[in-house]
């Protein structure tokens, strides 16, 4: 344990870990000492002044954001002569800076505009012309505005030092240095948007949010992204129905403010032209528009007929629908269908890795042992842009903690730039080369992806350190709640072995069933459809939707209540942003078929569904009440051997960017719209 230091600070005695910068020290005490260019976890700048201390016994004013605390240091914060000099330092920036808060997209949010409220630097005794400079857009994100710049350098450092791009940098010197782009004249990066949200000021500002509204007129929903499997929350802005932007700036989700471009700006698939908002049935050759009533009328008529003459049933389900819907989706084919021939697309082996740590508990990492390792392993996966929050997390690591980073992967990586040893090799044969350092390490985390699978992860196990911990790499927002709930052909939620197996995904697309229900995927994509009765739930017109004899209308994660298991096997609630007018949730729809064949399987209400997997599913049963305040919490898996039944060989990641994500990437006009969608490409 650290030594803990004495001091004082406007009064109140505090006991701090030694080393402990004094802006942080008096937060621990409720005192806020501004600063502009300070921000945690990063390089320290000093760039600003505005967090100049009183010390006792210092000759003059210090930064609080570079001054460790020390042994009975009396520190004041609020004082005559620190106020002078914040209200100076303040004049000094609003010299050149343009007063147009009434039409700055920070105005309300403004860090520079809070400060000058409370210092009261009303007027300026400056008489030159303030600096008049175009606007420049960066990208389709991403617009400077140079005077109202105040060289904090906070945009800097989070591309550099956070991403690991170094796409926006410093030229010139003294009063005439500015913040320039990597490509002279627009940037090639990631889009993250994470150096508009770190701005304190309206330099840099939203291509999607600029000009369209204010803080206050908004509504704030904090839920979790649609995209990837990290289960970054994002707070939704919602005005008159519509999400205006995408933000995590209370930090209070797993990811901190961190955000990719999907997080931050794909959300715009809400309310592209193409949405479905009605019921679709088929008539002759043509799909036509129906009412929700012919619609759950005709495809519950055709269940309960297929049903009680025994026919054959196929379910394909979605790593995007909430895990309450998964459950739902689950239970109404097994117990009204008759039939475990239920499945999804799997990109991870985490069965596999289940199985292989049974007998090991406490064997699976969670996102913040990634930040906290001493050592991180990679393995067959393109982390910065498969798993943006991972990757961001693992640099972290290494700038604070000094973590190991070993990379095994075929093709270059950002982490290749942090890494301690890059093995270019396929999986376990690379694993191998570097075997005894990785013996050595007592705090490894091991991340892999689908190069190894199956008998193979059993021999990872074998291989490493028996105090390692696993992420088993998957590739969409609820892949591990999918698994987990029993999405599978056999086994059951909580991975116990169904009585009989039924078809894969890959079988059932080519068997003749008498009907197969889609909900929320696209295995028809590149192929004909196979015979039987088809019924989808979908937000758009899919290559399998297009082949369907009902398409339902669904809502999208954003516009539903819910939660969410992430890769690390951490769950999260969603909450109902938007309302939207003809789509239901996956959940509803399901409802409805349960009612109109006369089998109500159980209320179906997120709170029902989830309090029943919270009952029955292993390792769910969670605090309820850490869940609705939105916390994470971390699942506890099956300690024991899975009795798997299936075939890995079915295992592929979809190989997604920072600019993909899947079929619903298509449909995300920002994701399409950025230069970097083109120039990225994931290796095999």
């Amino acid at each position: 344990m650290p030594e803990l230091v004495k001091l004082t600070i406007d009064g109140k005695e505090i006991e701090v870990p030694a080393g402990t910068l004094v802006i942080n020290a008096a937060r621990q005490v409720g005192i806020e000492i501004p600063a502009f260019c300070y921000y945690e976890g990063l390089a320290l700048q000093a760039a600003c002044r505005m967090c100049l201390v009183e010390v006792e016994k210092a000759p003059k004013l210090l930064t609080a954001c570079t001054l460790p605390v020390a042994k009975d240091m009396i520190v004041r914060t609020e004082t005559p002569q620190v106020a002078a000099a914040r209200k100076g330092m303040l004049e000094f920036l609003l010299a050149n800076h343009p007063l147009d808060c009434p039409v700055c997209d920070k105005g309300g949010e403004c860090e520079l505009q809070d400060m000058t409220f409370r210092y009261g630097a009303g007027e300026s005794r400056f008489s030159e012309e303030k600096q008049h400079i175009e606007e420049q857009q960066w990208s389709p994100v991403v617009f400077f505005d140079r005077p109202r710049c105040i060289l904090c350098f906070r945009c800097v450092r989070i591309c550099n030092e956070g991403m690991g791009v170094a796409a926006l940098g410093v030229i010139n010197r003294g009063a005439r240095s500015e913040i320039a782009p990597n490509k002279g004249d627009h940037l090639e990066c990631d889009e993250c948007g994470m150096c508009i949200d770190i701005c304190p000021v309206g330099a840099l500002t939203s291509g999607i949010y600029r000009y369209k509204t204010r803080p206050w007129e908004m509504e704030y929903a904090g839920t979790i992204c649609t995209h990837c499997a990290d289960g970054c929350k994002t707070t939704l802005s919602v005005r008159n129905g519509r999400v205006i932007r995408g933000n995590n700036r209370d930090h209070s989700g797993i990811n901190g403010e961190f955000l990719c471009v999907k997080g931050r700006y794909a959300f715009d698939f809400l309310e592209h032209p193409e949405r479905l908002h009605q019921p679709l049935v088929r008539r002759g050759v043509e799909l036509q528009h129906a009412s929700w009533k012919e619609a759950v009328a005709l495809v519950a008529a055709k269940f309960n007929e297929v049903r009680e003459r025994g026919g054959a049933f196929g379910v394909i389900g979605s790593a995007r629908t909430t895990n309450e819907e998964n459950f739902y989706l689950q239970k109404f084919a097994r117990s009204w269908l008759n039939t475990n021939n239920i499945d999804h697309r799997r990109s991870g082996d985490v069965v596999a890795l289940l199985d292989a740590l049974a007998g090991l508990p406490g064997s699976l990492a969670t996102t913040a042992d990634v930040y906290h390792a001493g050592a991180v392993l990679i393995v067959g996966a393109d982390l910065a842009q498969q798993h943006p929050l991972l990757s961001f997390q693992v640099r972290a690591n290494v700038r604070h903690h000094g973590a190991r980073v070993y990379v095994v992967h075929p093709h270059p990586q950002r982490e290749d730039k942090v890494a301690a040893q890059v093995v270019r090799a396929r999986g376990l044969a690379g694993i191998g080369q570097i075997r005894e350092k990785l013996a050595g390490e007592q705090s490894l985390v091991v991340l892999f992806g689908e190069h190894i699978q199956g008998a193979d992860v059993r021999r990872l196990v074998e291989m490493l350190p028996a105090t390692a911990r696993y992420v088993a790499l998957v590739d969409y927002a609820n892949s591990r709640g999918a698994l987990d709930m029993g999405l599978l052909p056999d086994l059951l939620p909580g991975y116990q072995p169904a009585p009989a197996p039924g078809l894969s995904l890959q079988e059932m697309v080519g068997a003749s069933l008498d009907v197969l229900w889609v909900v929320g995927a696209n295995p028809l994509q590149g192929r004909a459809r196979a015979s039987g009765f088809l019924v989808v739930q979908e937000l758009f017109l899919t290559e399998t939707a297009r082949q369907a004899d009902v398409v339902f209308p669904a809502a999208a994660a954003y516009e539903k209540t819910g939660s969410f298991t992430n890769v690390c096997g951490e769950v999260q609630r969603l909450k109902k942003g938007p309302a939207v007018a003809g789509p239901k949730t996956d959940l509803e729809i399901m409802g409805l078929l349960a009612r109109q064949m006369g089998h109500e399987l159980a209320p179906p209400l997120p709170e029902a569904v989830f309090e029943e997997i919270r009952r029955s599913v292993a390792g769910y049963n969670i605090p309820y009440a850490t869940f609705v305040t939105g916390a994470a919490s971390a699942t506890q898996y099956p300690n024991g051997p899975i009795a798997r039944q299936g075939s890995s060989e079915l295992i592929r990641s979809a190989r997604d960017t920072l600019f993909t994500s899947g079929t619903l990437g298509r449909y995300c006009s920002v994701l399409n719209s950025v230069r970097e969608r083109d120039l990225v490409r994931v290796e095999e």
